[in-house]
């Protein structure tokens, strides 16, 4: 099982929240980004529905899986701030 941490930073000068590198629009404040970050961390917990996904790989091979709707990450929210 994977894990996903969001990180409250500043940004733009405003607040935002970041997972591996990749940012979340802006925030006014920090206690609004903090409360986005927890929301966010929550809904990627959620059970969803098993689903067959296809994808093509670089070398121009297709693959079909199955991706298990139970499969989740465990998340966490960092507020180093």
């Amino acid at each position: 099982m994977s894990h996903v941490i969001y990180r409250i930073v500043q940004h733009d000068d405003g607040w935002a929240y970041t997972v591996n590198g990749v940012f979340s629009e802006a925030f006014a404040t920090h206690a609004a980004a903090l409360a986005a970050a927890k929301r966010a961390a929550a809904e990627q917990r959620v059970p969803g529905r098993t689903e067959v996904i296809e994808y093509e790989t670089p070398d121009g091979i297709w693959h079909t899986e199955t991706a298990a709707g139970i499969d989740r990450p465990d998340t966490d929210v960092e507020d180093k701030a």
